[in-house]
């Protein structure tokens, strides 16, 4: 059964239920932008305990806030209470919420954009904010006094960002007045998890340069990376847009940092909050870069690790366009000539063995570790395949 189908069914069964329901935000924002979405979320007049009593399958997320999580057909749908919120205290949270209609709970919402709602049975829209108008014109801009909207959750000043170079809008000009005043203010009221998770969700997107110059010429950037105040950062976000699309974000976020060591890497990898294998993966990009020459069982090493063809189409979205098609043929013809000898990395197969130095009288020990890597060496150095030459040849040093 399709999502939209399904969500649907859930709205409908709100209403006959006695309570106002319609699809908000993000879904109904994509269908005036005729852009196809299965992130489909709910707000009704019913209370959470009125949710939870009309389906059989619901998880209590947020249940303080008014929100619960709806399970049908295996699919999940949030299901929020309309509300207007007390205050906030931590630049994210409010202290609590209040029950109220459709209308004002469009108020509390952050950008207009975000603040319509559908009806999905009488299929109409329901615009209290304007947010029709400013697709239309192509404008991002906060619901009510923007500095209000920024203060009850910093991180929005983010989001303003990532909606406009998303969708190739501009931001309203007291909305981007708005986050000069306070870009200051984002951390620490905002965890650095949060601000990772908003960019990587602008990396997901066209434009991700162009995302981060904003964030740079309207403050923020240099908040959270204090070292690039006054930095520009243009030239170094250029390749971007060159990148493979499956790239990492951290791999983006690091051309800001060209010069940075391994140790610096991985200190801006804690700082961050990335996971071990994000961090790994800016180690060996960082390694990828410095390689030169190497021997062959080195470069069979470095092709052996799942990071090293994305590595290198990264590395060639660095050089000038004209060397980039040479610099990658280079390399696979060159991973191609020791295809056999990666495989046998991958698989950790080598042609000789312990077994192998076991049989020939070598006991267990330092001396076996150096002719074990001096075998692997010298096969793929060479190019041997026979394993009576290797075992003669190592032995006989």
């Amino acid at each position: 059964m399709p999502t939209l189908a399904i969500a649907t069914s859930i709205v409908k069964k709100l209403k006959t239920a006695g309570h106002i329901a319609y699809f908000a935000g993000g879904w109904v924002r994509d269908l005036c932008l005729q852009k196809p979405s299965d992130d489909i979320d709910i707000a009704t007049s019913a209370s959470v305990e009125e949710v939870q009593a009309l389906f059989s399958k619901t998880i209590p997320v947020g249940v303080a806030f008014g929100i619960v999580i709806v399970v049908e057909n295996g699919h999940q749908f949030e299901v929020a209470t309309f509300r207007k919120d007390r205050g906030y205290t931590d630049g994210r949270r409010p202290t609590g919420i209040e029950r109220t209609t459709p209308e004002e709970d469009a108020t509390r919402r952050d950008f207009t954009i975000n603040g319509m709602f559908f009806d999905p049975i009488e299929n109409k829209l329901l615009d209290y904010v304007n947010g029709q108008e400013d697709i239309q014109r192509k404008i991002i801009r906060a619901i009510g006094d923007p500095r209000e909207r920024f203060l009850e959750d910093r991180l929005r000043m983010m989001r303003a960002i990532r909606y406009s170079t998303r969708f190739d809008f501009s931001i309203e000009k007291k909305t981007e007045e708005a986050i000069l005043a306070q870009a200051h203010t984002l951390l620490p009221a905002v965890a650095m998890e949060r601000v990772w998770q908003e960019f990587k969700k602008m990396s997901q997107f066209a434009h991700f340069d162009t995302g981060l110059i904003i964030l740079q010429k309207l403050g923020l950037l240099s908040t959270i990376f204090p070292g690039l105040k006054n930095i520009e950062i243009e030239p170094l976000v250029k390749p971007i847009p060159d990148f493979p699309k499956d790239a990492p974000p951290i791999s983006e976020l690091l051309q800001l940092f060209p010069n940075y060591t391994p140790a610096q890497i991985e200190s801006l990898c804690s700082y961050l909050k990335l996971s071990k294998e994000e961090k790994t993966f800016a180690l060996f990009l960082h390694e990828a870069k410095k390689i030169t020459t190497l021997e062959p069982v080195d470069w069979a090493k470095f092709y052996a690790n799942h990071y090293s063809e994305i590595c290198l189409k990264i590395i060639a979205a660095n050089l000038p366009a004209d060397e980039r098609a040479a610099f990658l043929h280079k390399h696979l013809l060159r991973r191609q000539s020791l295809e056999n000898h990666i495989l046998r990395i991958q698989s950790h197969t080598p042609l000789i063995t312990s077994d192998d130095l076991l049989n020939a009288g070598i006991p267990p020990g330092k001396q076996m570790g150096l002719l074990l890597r001096e075998a692997e060496r010298l096969s793929i150095n060479e190019n041997l395949e026979d394993k009576a030459t290797i075992l003669k040849r190592i032995l006989s040093h």
